[in-house]
């Protein structure tokens, strides 16, 4: 299917490695001119290059922090330099502190500063400075990642069920807010991926993988690529009429009708 986006130009954050990367070459794929924006100077250069030469678009890496206003700032700049702005905004963040815990278990302060900066704020914070960038254009699409435990909370996942909410109502006033302008505002909410942090020091064992899949009806772990189509889709021509709403990617888990 051809998406109908080649040329359009598309910001994604924390894309130095992992879904953030992988997003970034899925929209590369189809011709999308993509800026790559995290901490990680080497590695996030070298996933800049390996882009472009491997889908022939324009990769443009910024180094900077989404929680520091002066690096967003320096950001739009560079872009407005580069592109004269985005057309395509995936907002995608950090984790919450390891290790993760019950509600009941969550009482250090830092630990709640930590998660909501890193990410309730750091979308906001990227959001306030792009979006507003957005309206003249007459097209765009805004597409946070977030988690299924927003629908239905998992266990030990209270700080990143309670601020990915935030991000979702937060995504849900920018669609109603911008929609007028050709603007759609969506969000991705995965769980239960097989995602490079799932097969590094922090794997699960064979027990706790079987144990991961019997939650779905699929009976496997999903993948980024299945992640990383569905935000293609939600940033394609085709998806015009969607917006405000979050599409579960979690194999079934999640087990209510709405």
């Amino acid at each position: 299917m051809n998406l109908g986006i080649r040329g359009k130009v598309a910001l994604v954050t924390a894309s130095s490695d992992g879904m953030g990367k992988n997003i970034a070459g899925y929209l590369a794929a189809e011709g999308v001119n993509v800026v790559l924006f995290a901490r990680s100077a080497g590695k996030l250069r070298a996933a800049a290059r390996a882009i472009s030469q491997q889908h022939g678009v324009k990769a443009l890496p910024v180094v900077g922090n989404m929680l520091v206003g002066a690096d967003v700032d320096r950001l739009a700049s560079e872009i407005k330099k580069e592109f004269g702005g985005i057309d395509i905004l995936v907002l995608n963040t950090g984790r919450a502190p390891n290790p993760l815990r019950d509600a009941i278990d969550e009482l250090d302060e830092e630990r709640w500063n930590e998660a909501y900066r890193t990410q309730l704020w750091g979308t906001i914070n990227v959001a306030k400075i792009f979006v507003p960038s957005m309206l003249g254009r007459g097209w765009g699409r805004v597409i946070a990642v977030t988690s299924a435990s927003v629908k239905e909370p998992m266990s030990h996942h209270c700080l990143s069920t309670v601020f990915r909410a935030g991000i979702t109502a937060y995504m849900k006033h920018l669609a109603n807010e911008v929609g007028a302008h050709g603007i759609t505002v969506n969000c991705v909410a995965p769980a239960l991926i097989a995602t490079p942090h799932r097969t590094g020091s922090a794997a699960y064992t064979p027990t706790q993988t079987e144990t991961r899949k019997k939650l779905t009806p699929l009976r496997r772990m999903g993948t980024p690529e299945e992640i990383c189509g569905t935000v293609s889709f939600l940033a394609s021509m085709q998806a015009g009429f969607i917006t405000g709403s979050t599409i579960n990617v979690e194999g079934g888990m999640l087990r209510a009708m709405v």
